[in-house]
């Protein structure tokens, strides 16, 4: 009995679940989180209407029991598109963010670890990529090749992990000198094992908290590249792009921006509660104390 209480007690994943579990900010965001999700993607059993049928003899009418987000100024039902748009902008955010990570992790924790020269290049490079111009690059990507939701994940993804890398590079400097380091060193342990084993589970935190960060972000910037016409394509359409069409009418047709607005702040609040209760629940220090 006493064997099985001790691997339980020594479980990281395991506190960390349940220091995530006692964080209600945290419990609420991934609850309203799920939620959204669900809707999204049960969104053609919970609506009737199509997000690109267009019904102009209407024109943009209030909410109603036929149309609960009213409708846009082409007759469009709001709810439907909302919906709809959810989909896009998870996709771009979450896939995006994907890549980010994968980049910058990876390239940070080579960079943070050998140090010196390889450092260096490594770390020029990556100012170079800075100082690109990014609309410049996504327009090239668009003029060679056909615009695709893939295309915006790779175009938005090959420039997000710059910052990721730069985190993760001061993490993994910071950790290299350390006691446990040295040990695992003299053990006789390979560099990617010390890497995968020590390095990366100590620097998850922060790693969770930026890419909570970054989803928002490419959420915004994802609507921006849409206002330029290198975005989503009509008639598809993602929670920026609703944001952006509710701002030409908001005087006159002011839940065109309110209810797609409202969604996408929750859903940016939801995001920043589960990765602040991620990071103290997977915070190495934290949990032994």
């Amino acid at each position: 009995m006493k064997t099985k209480s001790i691997n339980a007690g020594n479980s990281l994943w395991r506190e960390g679940m349940q220091r995530f579990l006692h964080n209600r900010l945290a419990v609420s965001g991934l609850v309203f989180l799920l939620f959204m999700i669900t809707l999204c993607i049960a969104a053609p059993l919970l609506t009737s209407y199509s997000y690109e049928s267009q019904k102009l003899s209407s024109g943009a009418t209030s909410p109603g029991a036929s149309h609960l987000m009213g409708t846009d100024v082409l007759g469009r039902d709001l709810f439907t598109r909302v919906l709809y748009g959810g989909r896009v902008s998870f996709s771009v955010g979450l896939c995006a963010t994907l890549v980010s990570v994968v980049i910058g992790v990876c390239w940070g924790s080579v960079a943070g670890w050998c140090g010196g020269k390889v450092d260096s290049v490594m770390m020029r490079i990556v100012d170079i990529a800075y100082a690109f111009p990014f609309t410049i690059f996504v327009i090239i990507l668009m003029v060679f090749f056909q615009r695709s939701l893939l295309l915006l994940f790779m175009a938005i993804g090959a420039v997000e992990w710059l910052t990721m890398a730069r985190i993760v590079r001061s993490q993994v400097m910071a950790l290299r000198h350390q006691e446990f380091i040295d040990a695992a060193i003299g053990l006789g342990l390979s560099h990617p094992k010390i890497i995968l084993r020590h390095i990366l589970p100590n620097i998850t935190g922060p790693v969770i908290v930026y890419a909570t960060l970054t989803i928002p972000a490419i959420m915004l910037l994802e609507a921006f590249l849409s206002f330029l016409g290198l975005g989503v394509q009509p008639p598809a359409s993602s929670w920026g792009i609703l944001i952006r069409e509710g701002t030409e009418a908001m005087e006159e047709y002011p839940w065109l921006l309110l209810f797609p607005g409202a969604i996408l702040s929750l859903t940016l609040f939801s995001l920043n509660f589960i990765g602040d209760g991620l990071r103290d629940a997977l915070d190495p220090k934290s949990s032994r104390e």
